[in-house]
């Protein structure tokens, strides 16, 4: 039962991610080409972002390893907030990526 818990709360994040990210456009294919548009400009500076703190939570750790899906969990709560952050600012007018 625990085990499914986690599952279904990492692909939760994982959906949350994608939905956050999401930027909808007039047909699907511009959807799609604004969400990956989106996606592929955050994500490097949230994976620097989530190395830096998963590297000062391990170093607090003393050293000792976090599991794969807990880096992954950090990667997708900086990504929410990101994209939550991203959304306000193009919502208040500035337009960002594909849409100019």
């Amino acid at each position: 039962m625990q085990n499914l818990k986690k599952n279904l709360t990492f692909i939760l994040a994982a959906a949350l991610y994608l939905l956050f990210n999401l930027r909808v456009g007039a047909t699907v294919l511009e959807t799609v080409k604004a969400t990956c548009w989106q996606l592929l400009q955050t994500a490097p500076y949230i994976a620097g972002l989530s190395y830096v703190f998963i590297a000062l939570l391990q170093y607090m750790a003393g050293g000792e390893k976090l599991p794969w899906d807990r880096k992954l969990r950090i990667f997708f709560a900086l990504g929410i907030i990101a994209g939550l952050l991203l959304g306000i600012y193009e919502y208040g007018g500035v337009e960002v990526g594909l849409r100019k």
